[in-house]
């Protein structure tokens, strides 16, 4: 998926990370074999990464996209409806996270 304009932002699955990442790098006009020497990773990897492998390596991910000049930042969604979570309520009350059946 390489599209005119790059569509940075929010990230749900490895392929939509990995597609971001091979739009990045195609823009700049560099090749896999380029980040690969770059970031001492296996082009074959790169490739799978950029095709969104389900088990890449975090580290490697992180190299990868360290050497392509993008970063990954994690926040809170806005709603937490959209978290699909549940917090126990001992979180919610004291911000802690208790044990089932400690005493603490």
């Amino acid at each position: 998926m390489v599209k005119d304009k790059i569509s940075y932002g929010v990230v749900r699955d490895v392929k939509g990370l990995g597609e971001i990442a091979r739009a990045h790098r195609k823009s700049r006009g560099i090749t896999l074999d380029k980040i690969s020497g770059l970031a001492n990773l296996g082009i074959r990897f790169l490739s799978e990464f950029e095709r969104g492998k389900e088990t890449a390596e975090i580290g490697k991910v992180f190299k990868a996209l360290n050497t392509l000049g993008l970063e990954v930042i994690v926040q809170p969604r806005k709603n937490r409806a959209e978290a699909n979570i549940e917090i126990p309520v001992s979180v919610q009350a004291t911000g802690k996270v208790r044990k089932p059946g400690s005493k603490t």
